[in-house]
């Protein structure tokens, strides 16, 4: 039996007819994305339609709109926020080499998507171009207004005014601060040695003048003590005087005879009735009668 030759049995040709299928497929995808009369701009972007590289001067918002094949383009440009971190070095007022770090988020105003394009180009243009030469030459700017000290103790004015500075910079190109934020101040290893040195000196004084203050509410304390331990010595003494002219002055006449009165009653209640002998001079007188003497012995 005699075999037909390859592709032209009807395996050959059905397969013949994919592979044409295949290419016609392939031949209207391209043309389709070629030719296609709408482009699509996501969310987080603005368009700019380009006729033969040439930007018009609308700006295409999200959603879908209509190109002319083979004539115009669209450029999707994003305008969601973004961030860059840029380092500069310079010399602050006092001549210390100051290395700063810095943080911006920006985002490109929309409104301002064609100027932009026309004055920067895409996208990727931005930062290298406009946002880290303008954020170098502000930091140089205003850190040359302040000492090396300053800087770290005056540091969200410091931040202030470079965010000032970029802002009204970047401004002229179509792009807005979102956020600025200084995340390192590095200086010199001499530099830092001689802040720590000073920060302890710093640390010792206060030290020093919290132990003295200490010192001194002490001795007040003990000196306030010793004057009213004095004042209450005082105050006893003088109740003592008080009480002891009290005393003096309760001593009248009347009451010196009826001590002597009292005396002569107790010499009276101690005689036996006979008098004393005494050899020489007189007799002591008692000056009391027989009678009286007589109702002394009597129980």
């Amino acid at each position: 039996m005699r075999m037909n030759p390859m592709g032209t049995g009807p395996s050959g040709r059905a397969g013949a007819r994919l592979v044409k299928w295949v290419v016609i497929a392939l031949v209207a995808i391209v043309a389709l994305f070629v030719f296609l009369p709408f482009a699509v701009v996501p969310n987080g972007h603005r368009g700019v339609r380009l006729t033969f590289g040439s930007a018009s001067d609308e700006v295409l918002t999200e959603g879908l709109h209509w190109r002319t094949p083979l004539m115009q383009t669209v450029y999707k440009m994003p305008v969601l926020i973004e961030r860059s971190e840029t380092e500069s070095e310079a010399a602050s007022r006092d001549l210390q080499r100051v290395r700063t770090q810095v943080v911006l988020n920006y985002h490109v105003d929309p409104k301002q998507v064609v100027r932009v394009y026309r004055t920067i180009g895409e996208f990727d243009n931005i930062e290298p171009r406009i946002i880290d030469p303008t954020v170098q030459e502000a930091m140089k700017a205003v850190t040359a207004l302040f000492t090396a000290e300053e800087l770290v103790t005056k540091r969200p004015e410091v931040s202030d005014r470079i965010r000032f500075a970029v802002n009204n910079r970047l401004q002229r190109h179509g792009i807005i601060v979102d956020e600025f934020a200084i995340t390192n101040f590095k200086f010199s290893e001499s530099f830092d040695a001689a802040i720590e040195a000073k920060t302890v000196a710093e640390q010792q004084k206060l030290k020093a003048e919290r132990d003295l203050a200490r010192i001194q509410v002490e001795a007040e304390q003990k000196v306030a003590e010793a004057r009213g331990l004095a004042e209450s010595q005082k105050l006893n003494a003088e109740a003592q005087a008080v009480a002891l002219q009290a005393q003096r002055a309760a001593v009248t006449p009347e009451l010196i005879e009826l001590r002597r009165v009292e005396a002569q009653l107790e010499a009276i209640k101690r005689w036996d009735g006979h008098l004393p002998t005494v050899s020489g001079g007189a007799t002591p007188l008692l000056n009391l009668d027989a009678e009286t003497l007589q109702r002394g012995r009597t129980p």
